[in-house]
Order: C-alpha cells, then sequence, then structure tokens
C-alpha cells in the first residue's frame, strides 16, 4: 500500500503522489508565540514531527518548514500589557516553543521562517494581488476583494460566502468594499511596528504571511500544507484565496489535525485549565509525553487526563522494559525495518493507533522469546521494535531519550547493586528469606526495581 492522506480540500482520503517524484515539500503553520505553548500546540508539533520521520523513512527527501508569526495583534496587546517591546514577547515565548519541540524529540524543520523577515515578499505578493484586480488599498489598509474569487472562496471549510460574517480583523471595517474582505496589510498605528510600502507604512495581516513564506521556499505549488483544525477558517481558506487569485496553484494536500481539551473542557486562560508542558513533566518523562501525544489519530479530539497520561506512561514502559531486558540478552542490535502491517498502518492516513498495537504485539513477542531463551527471536524482536519506535520518535536507545548523568553514575550504582544482590542471593540459597525480602525492599525504597528472571536478577532504576 502506498501512503494516503485524508485531504481537508476535497474531504477524502487520496493517495499521496507528489509533485515531485522522491521529494516532497511540506509546510506546517508554527507559533504565534504571543505565550508559551501548551500541550495543544506540542500535539500539533508532535504529530507533524511522525509524518516528517515516516516521508524519510519512505525514502522521500522532504523540505519541511515551519513558520513563526512573530508579529501579530495578539503579541502586540501583550507587549503593551506588559510594557515591553513586541519583538521581546515574540522571541522569548519562541525560545520556549523551540525548547518544548526539541524536549519531546521533534527533529527541526529544514526552514523555519520569520513573518519580519519576509516583508518584501509579502509587498510583492500584495503588488500581484492588486495588478489582478483581486485586492485594494483603503484607509491605509490593503484588503483582498472576497467577491473578487466568489465562486471558490470557502471551497476549503465547506462554505458558502453568503452565510460569512464580517472579518473584524481591523479598525477601519467602514474602509471595505465589503465586510468580508480580510486584510492584507495594517496601516502603521502609534507604538506598533511598521514597514515602508507603496501604500504606505503599516504591518503584514497573518494570513498573507503564510502564503508569502510557504512559496519562497516550497515554490508556487508544493505538496503538503498542515495545521490544525481551527486554522481552516478562515486562515487556511484566506491563505488559498489570495494565492490562487494571485496565480500560485499553492498547496495540493491540506492536512489538519484535531485539537486538545482538558477533561472535556477546552483549554482556557479564564477557565484556568490550560496545561503547559512543565505541568506534565512532573507526571512523565519527555518521551513518555511523547507517546501519549502520539497515541491517538492525528484528525482525533484528543481529551487529556491524568488517567490517560498514567496509561501511555505505563504503555511506554513496557516497551522500554522489553528493549532493555533483550539488549542486555543479546547485546546492541540496531533498527532494523518496520514489519509490513507497521508501515501499512502509517500508510493509511499515518494510523499511529494502528501501528503502536503492531509495535506492541512486537513486544509481547520478544518478551516470549526472552522467556523462553530464544536468542534468536529476541534478537529479531529488538530490531524491529527499534525500527517501529524510531519511527515514531520513540526509540528508548536513541541518544535523544537518554538520561542527564545517569550514564556516568551506571558503573558505580551496578556495583553497589550487586554487592546488594549477591547477599541477596546468599540469603536465599540458606532459605533467609526475610533477609532477601529484606534487601530487596530497602533497594525498592532507594528507588532501585529487582527483578527475577531466568539468567539472574537484574535490576533497574524506578522510572517517573
Amino acid at each position: 500500500m502506498s501512503l494516503r492522506l485524508y485531504d481537508t480540500g476535497t474531504r477524502s482520503v487520496r493517495a499521496f503522489e507528489p509533485l515531485e517524484e522522491g521529494r516532497v515539500g511540506m509546510y506546517v503553520c508554527g507559533a504565534t508565540p504571543q505565550a508559551a505553548p501548551h500541550i495543544g500546540h506540542l500535539r500539533s508539533g508532535v504529530i507533524y514531527d511522525v509524518l516528517l520521520r515516516w516521508l524519510r523513512a519512505s525514502g522521500y527527501e522532504v523540505t519541511f518548514a515551519r513558520n513563526v508569526t512573530d508579529i501579530d495583534d495578539k503579541i502586540i496587546a501583550v507587549a503593551a500589557e506588559r510594557g515591553v517591546p513586541w519583538f521581546a514577547v515574540a522571541e522569548g515565548n519562541q525560545r520556549v516553543f523551540t525548547q518544548g519541540y526539541d524536549l519531546l524529540g521533534c527533529l527541526p524543520p529544514t526552514i523555519e521562517p520569520r513573518a519580519t523577515g519576509h516583508v518584501p515578499e509579502m509587498i510583492a505578493l500584495i503588488r500581484r494581488l492588486i495588478d489582478k484586480g483581486h485586492a485594494y488599498p483603503a484607509g491605509g489598509d490593503v484588503y483582498f476583494d472576497v467577491k473578487s474569487w466568489a465562486d471558490h472562496y470557502g471551497e476549503l471549510s465547506n462554505q458558502r460566502l453568503e452565510n460569512m460574517r464580517s472579518t473584524g480583523d481591523t479598525v477601519n471595517e467602514d474602509c471595505k468594499r465589503d465586510v468580508r474582505d480580510f486584510a492584507l496589510w495594517k496601516g502603521a498605528k502609534p507604538g506598533e511596528p511598521s514597514w515602508e510600502t507603496p501604500w504606505g507604512d503599516g504591518r503584514p495581516g497573518w494570513h498573507l504571511e503564510c502564503s508569502a513564506m510557504s512559496t519562497k521556499y516550497l515554490g508556487p505549488v508544493f505538496d503538503i500544507h498542515g495545521g490544525g483544525v481551527d486554522l481552516i477558517f478562515p486562515h487556511h481558506e484566506n491563505e488559498i484565496a489570495q494565492s490562487r487569485a494571485a496565480g500560485d496553484g499553492f498547496a495540493r494536500y491540506w492536512l489538519h489535525n484535531g485539537l486538545l481539551t482538558v477533561d472535556g473542557e477546552k483549554m482556557s486562560k479564564s477557565v484556568g485549565n490550560v496545561v503547559l508542558l512543565p505541568d506534565l513533566l512532573g507526571k512523565a518523562r519527555p518521551v513518555e509525553v511523547r507517546y501519549y501525544l502520539v497515541s491517538a489519530h492525528y484528525r482525533s479530539l484528543m481529551d487529556y487526563t491524568d488517567a490517560a497520561l498514567a496509561e501511555a506512561v505505563s504503555a511506554y514502559q513496557r516497551i522500554e522494559g522489553f528493549v532493555t531486558r533483550a539488549t542486555e540478552v543479546v547485546g546492541a542490535v540496531a533498527p532494523t525495518s518496520p514489519p509490513p502491517e507497521f508501515a501499512a498502518a502509517l500508510d493509511d492516513d499515518l494510523g499511529v493507533p494502528h501501528a503502536l498495537a503492531v509495535l506492541h504485539e512486537a513486544v509481547r513477542d520478544g518478551n516470549s522469546a526472552l522467556a523462553s531463551g530464544d536468542r534468536g527471536a529476541v534478537r529479531e524482536r529488538l530490531g524491529a521494535v527499534r525500527a517501529m519506535a524510531d519511527v515514531l520518535g520513540l526509540d528508548p536507545l536513541s541518544p535523544q531519550w537518554a538520561r542527564s548523568g545517569e550514564d556516568d553514575l551506571r558503573p558505580v550504582v551496578d556495583a553497589l547493586v550487586a554487592v546488594a544482590l549477591e547477599q541477596r542471593q546468599a540469603a536465599r540459597a540458606r532459605k533467609d528469606y526475610a533477609a532477601a525480602d529484606a534487601i530487596r525492599d530497602s533497594l525498592s525504597e532507594a528507588g532501585i526495581v529487582v527483578e527475577d528472571t531466568p539468567q539472574g536478577p537484574r535490576w533497574e532504576l524506578k522510572r517517573g
């Protein structure tokens, strides 16, 4: 089976056929850093990271662009409220976004363009739209004329133009030809950043930025455009309108990930239920948080609860436990190739839940092989498990998930635990089970879990 993806533009699952054989251009709407990222933002980052990994594992050379909207109404409002420059808000929060992506094992994008670095490209796009009769300057702003694109506007979001309301995206609504027209350029206002253009000083509108940046790095036509379902309208609808009205074919496949709620409610500052990454790191390691965020299908609505996170922690530790034990028995085994069932699951619209089921089945088979002493089967399952986990960014032996400082202390702790285990074995040999249990309990209190195996006792540090 070849890769098939759900395309919001056609509202159907389509076979993925890239514009250029062996190459993929992918653009994902990134951060508008007016605040630190919540776990909904990070879920989106992890989802498109899995898509990136699977495309590369499938043999594609991927150019991945993820933008930063570093100038925006919300950023300006936060800066004014705090009494700091707008760029300090954007830069400070963007660093936190980057740290979050890195902490959760997301591969870096090929290019991460910032809106403020691409104003010349935006001005050029506005000029093309005005020349083609699809945009007009008014009251210091420049607007896209929605009626000029009426036959196509609303196709992505499956809406009719007559049912749409005012965009409400500027203070100069009276200057518009139609209340549904949206701002491409916003005239300068006191205290706000501005750039010089043929239509007056000002700053770009939100929608314009992504069209200019995506086509600069991926070309006038590219393969995949992704983002959250909350961006379908108006953001992505407006991107399509301005880009195609200007003459660009633009994105060929539109992917949208579902949102994340908390205990059944939308995250909101007013409700006080916004969950940030640091809130989770006291309950789970970064790799376990990643497992949780990828575990649901990318298009599904995901509801965060502490119980759901705990289940994900246990599930990941089953994978980790097998990889650790198997490596101790057969030595280092490099990832091999994902089995056909795993590949078929990801090729079916990035079906991660089914892929995880295949992964856990291999872990169960591997544990059975460990119990029976079948080293050949252990080695085979270990290579397959690592390959599948690697595609999902979850390989326990990846350097990404090495615990800081633990490897340096391992030989010392190993020697100390070995002495205690020898004493425990001696106590058991003389049938002093009370002493043996006391040694095991003391190790447990110190955070060391002892497991009796056919090959003898083994130990590991408690997780979490």
